[in-house]
């Protein structure tokens, strides 16, 4: 369906209300979005929670994050009106929350060939009071089960006291976790299933700033277990957007960036927790560093998983698979990233196959390396760093293999290699 069609059919996107509720072990969260005669209910469950914690911010805490799960329905009809009914945000949050939906949703932007805009966003209700309880000198750190996460946790817990957190842990998630003997919190995030129904008809889909929602929730979870620090495992390549589109730098890892977490470390002060601080323990680090530290802990190379592809389930057309695909640009990057600094037998052991003999693939590496106009929006590094990864596979492969080498090194050879000398 046409933005113009959409917007003239929902005019005003409307964020009702929000209720929590302890139930036995469980803090339940959910939200009411309204527009035009739909009604979307989003829920979430954080388990286990103390059975006595300092309820004081709460409230606030929790419509803040409503803003951030409001985005994913917003974007169905994009409206050109969102009507926040249930608490008051002043000028500085609406700027922030612009922002947000500009710069985090220009994949979905370009994807639907929409020239990128910002609704107005109205507030109304009580101005809602901030968490001010001291937090303990301890760290909760998010975990997805891919290799950065792992570094984070395996260097911080020789150090600190830290708790893991995971919303809707995968498999090989869990297997992380419990490898790396941490006690998790986990959060159990549920979509309205009209929101799939919507996207099987043709209403707007794509890309949103899903690392936004969980810094909100992180932040939420810091709160309920008494956490001072939440330590991100983010890194310098993050910064390299993908594609420029209508006078804007898209970045599919945008909220994953360094301004992000700045604008956000910002509001978090000023409008959620003075005492939690957020922050990306990796931020100083490219992924091919993160790589060669990822080496060093064999005992997460048959647990790890960083294919999106593993999880993705297409608006509910299809189950996750749970495994590397070794097909998709995310794939390939790690695949090229930590080749360099595993044995070659260890690394086909991972992903059950040498990609770099896989001729299909070459449009993918063109993509990582800068030889096509678009970086494939997926959490990869940047084109040099990607770049200087095949150069050092090429040079590692020429040293064990004899003969003809593999068709995405024996391209890099032939097409890139004269380019660069």
């Amino acid at each position: 369906m046409k933005l113009a069609e959409l917007q003239e059919k929902y005019p005003k996107f409307s964020y009702s209300s929000y209720s929590f509720e302890i139930s036995g072990k469980d803090l339940g969260i959910s939200f009411v979005f309204k527009t035009g005669d739909i009604i979307f209910n989003p829920s979430l469950k954080i388990k286990n929670v103390p059975a006595e914690f300092n309820k004081r911010g709460l409230e606030n805490l929790v419509f803040n994050l409503g803003i951030a799960e409001m985005i994913s329905y917003w974007k169905s009809a994009s409206s050109p009106l969102i009507e926040i009914e249930c608490g008051e945000i002043g000028p500085e949050q609406k700027k922030f929350w612009k922002l947000v939906i500009k710069k985090g949703m220009g994949q979905f932007f370009f994807e639907n060939k929409i020239k990128p805009f910002v609704p107005e966003i109205v507030s109304f209700g009580k101005k809602l009071e901030t968490d001010a309880e001291k937090k303990n000198e301890s760290y909760l750190v998010p975990v997805g089960g891919g290799k950065d996460s792992i570094v984070t946790l395996e260097i911080l817990k020789k150090r600190e006291k830290i708790q893991c957190f995971s919303l809707n842990p995968t498999e090989s998630t869990m297997k992380v976790m419990e490898i790396a003997g941490c006690d998790p919190v986990i959060a159990e995030r549920k979509i309205d299933s009209k929101l799939l129904e919507l996207n099987q008809k043709g209403y707007l889909n794509g890309h949103t700033p899903f690392s936004a929602y969980l810094a909100f929730l992180a932040v939420l979870v810091a709160k309920v277990f008494n956490h001072k620090y939440i330590a991100l495992s983010n890194e310098r390549s993050a910064e390299e957007g993908n594609v420029e589109y209508e006078g804007m730098v898209v970045n599919h890892q945008w909220s994953k960036s360094y301004e992000f977490e700045k604008i956000f470390r910002g509001y978090c002060r000023d409008y959620l927790s003075r005492e939690i601080e957020y922050f990306s323990f990796l931020r100083m680090f490219t992924e091919l560093q993160i790589a060669s530290m990822f080496a060093k802990y064999p005992q997460y190379f048959s647990s790890f998983l960083s294919c999106n592809e593993a999880h993705k389930t297409y608006s509910g057309t299809k189950k996750p698979s749970g495994k590397w695909c070794g097909e998709c640009p995310k794939c390939l990057f790690a695949f090229l990233i930590l080749y360099p600094f595993l044995d070659k037998e260890v690394i086909l052991d991972i992903f059950g196959k040498n990609l770099f003999e896989d001729e299909k693939l070459i449009p993918v590496l063109e993509g990582l390396i800068g030889e096509r106009e678009i970086k494939p929006f997926e959490c990869v590094g940047t084109r040099e760093e990607s770049l200087t990864a095949l150069n050092i596979a090429w040079e590692k492969n020429k040293l064990i293999e004899k003969g003809t080498q593999p068709a995405l090194l024996r391209y890099f050879e032939e097409k890139i290699l004269p380019k660069i000398k």
